[in-house]
């Protein structure tokens, strides 16, 4: 069991409350600029808040999404029925207008894998307000093509895997380049993952890896889903533990995001105040 004063305690160090001010940014390109997170579930929020503050610090995180999304897409693939659902990739361009029209976002990025087919719809409405559009795996597959060679993507929830592998053939072809990989769905891990066993989610994950590599020559290694950069906690050096580098779109994404924020000026004057956050 766990201590529920602790619990909540810790949560909130990680995500604190909204307030109007803006953190200092230890870049100063990145003060003021805020963030719009569409995630496909409400709990990967945690994720999103936590690896784009340890990429991003000082630009505000705005999350939107819900269980609902999660589940029917879940259905959908369990009944065979077409994937993602229309509604759910509907779902997402509201969200993404809802975020422009309640705090004018510098940017939004689309952290759900198992609904990157939302990508081009979200990319087209924010085009006409002027915002960027990232879709969280697109810069780690674009690595990943661009490293050439035999690419494992390991998934630990199966209705993400055709999704990832549409994104890689996708990437490949945009890139003119060709690709060869190999898949592994580790549904243990996301069980582990659901039961608050983050070590046994980052172990499964790594058998597979090594599984893998053993069977045949692996060149780079991408993980499916933003979930799965927990697994970096327990490994921050893969050459070194499995001989291959392993990508995770939580580190990937948020750089490409930084990348992009960089470059703009902060939709809001009044995001330049500065707030210095309590270490």
């Amino acid at each position: 069991m766990f201590d529920p004063i602790d619990l909540f305690g810790l949560y909130m160090k990680v995500t604190g409350v909204p307030t109007l001010e803006a953190a200092r940014a230890a870049d100063p390109r990145l003060q003021g600029k805020s963030l719009g997170l569409v995630n496909g579930s409400s709990w990967i929020a945690l994720w999103a808040t936590y690896f784009g503050r340890q990429i991003l610090p000082g630009v505000k995180l705005v999350n939107v999404g819900n269980e609902a999304v999660q589940l029917n897409f879940m259905n959908a693939h369990h009944k065979g029925e077409p994937c993602p659902p229309p509604v759910n990739i509907e779902l997402f361009v509201r969200y993404a207008e809802d975020l422009v029209a309640l705090w004018p976002v510098d940017a939004v990025l689309i952290t759900c894998s198992t609904m990157n087919r939302a990508a081009g719809a979200v990319k087209d409405a924010m085009a006409r307000h002027g915002v960027p559009v990232v879709q969280i795996d697109e810069p780690m597959m674009e690595r990943a093509v661009a490293n050439g060679g035999r690419i494992l993507v390991v998934a630990t929830h199966g209705p993400t895997v055709k999704s990832t592998q549409a994104l890689l053939r996708e990437t490949a072809d945009r890139m003119g380049m060709q690709v060869s990989f190999a898949g592994a769905t580790v549904e243990e891990a996301f069980e582990r993952l659901g039961a608050g066993d983050i070590a046994g989610h980052n172990e499964a994950i790594a058998g597979a890896i090594r599984e893998a590599c053993v069977g045949e020559k692996i060149d780079v290694v991408v993980l499916a889903q933003l979930s799965m950069t927990v697994f970096k906690l327990s490994y921050p050096d893969c050459r070194a533990a499995f001989g291959v580098e392993v990508l995770t779109s939580g580190e990937t994404g948020f750089e490409r995001v930084g990348e992009i924020l960089r470059g703009r000026k902060p939709s809001r004057e009044a995001a330049t105040s500065v707030r210095i956050a309590e270490s």
